[in-house]
């Protein structure tokens, strides 16, 4: 049973790409993960990884063995999972990561009621406002938005990303009024550090794009942007369900509204790196049943 677990224990380590990932993936300190690997190793009589300060990578050795323990990890999590899937109520955990736009998420709500739904599940939700390597940080899904570059993980889209550009009445009362797109391109606006500083609008079929010329302040995350869009900073587009209640309470005016920021698709992505849990195929189903998309 040593053994097992220690094979597992290396497993996590390839996949999570340090000893410490794979500790937060398994639960387990760096120092049980290296005790582990180095009993294996001493088992084996072969060193299963080069170590150094800033990389880990498989010896031969290691590459030898990986194929086979990664089958009985899978054999493990398939046999638990179809106990899971048989039970009355589904018993499990999963790990979401999604991106950090605040509480009024459609999002985050959703998964609150996948919870409540389900009793026997626990989850640990972590939000960000940069995507995370889900293998090495042992996240079962992710909700991402916009286009996805990367190829390595499996995703389904699940629904709609919608967004509105908006201001302070204080900002749009302090210079011209904004009647045309001319009118708009010397407005300020408020940068996001991890989105293009580009600004793409649609009004029917017709599209246009441009580079805002007076950048009054560059923020690190959505709250922060919405914070200075609030203090008549500037201009900026942001999560329709962050700003429907301030532009209904008139603390924020929509700018141009017969433009509007393009639609961005909203998807669930997993790691490709064995069966997918049920547990997460039933969130995925759930997430698409919310939100409408089956695409």
């Amino acid at each position: 049973m040593d053994d097992y677990r220690a094979l597992a224990v290396f497993v996590a380590v390839h996949e999570a790409g340090s000893f410490s990932g794979a500790g937060r993936r398994l639960k387990l300190s760096t120092s049980v993960v290296s005790h582990h690997i180095s009993k294996l190793e001493a088992r084996l009589g072969a060193s299963l990884f080069f170590r150094s300060t800033r990389s880990l990578s498989l010896t031969p050795e290691g590459q030898a063995i990986l194929s086979p323990a990664r089958a009985m990890v899978a054999a493990a999590d398939e046999a638990l999972d179809m106990l899971a899937d048989t039970a009355d109520t589904p018993v499990g955990a999963l790990r979401v990561t999604l991106p950090g736009f605040g509480e009024r998420s459609p999002w985050h709500r959703s998964l609150m009621r996948f919870v409540r739904s389900h009793p026997m599940i626990a989850m640990s939700i972590h939000t960000s406002e940069h995507p995370v390597d889900l293998v090495k940080e042992g996240f079962d899904l992710a909700i991402r938005l916009g286009v996805l570059s990367d190829s390595a993980l499996k995703s389904k889209r699940i629904g709609s990303f919608r967004r509105k550009l908006v201001a302070s009445p204080a900002y749009l009362a302090s210079r011209p009024k904004i009647d045309t797109l001319e009118d708009l391109k010397e407005a300020a606006f408020i940068s996001l550090a991890m989105l293009p500083n580009a600004i793409t609008l649609v009004q029917g079929s017709e599209q246009i794009s441009f580079e805002p010329e007076n950048v009054r302040l560059e923020v690190h995350s959505l709250s922060a942007a919405k914070l200075a869009v609030l203090e008549g900073l500037g201009i900026q587009h942001l999560p329709t369900s962050e700003v429907d209640l301030e532009l209904a309470e008139g603390r924020l005016v929509e700018v141009l509204p017969e433009w509007s920021p393009p639609e961005l698709g909203v998807y669930a992505v997993w790691p490709d790196i064995g069966p997918q849990k049920k547990l997460t195929r039933r969130l995925i189903d759930f997430l698409t049943q919310e939100h409408g998309k089956s695409d």
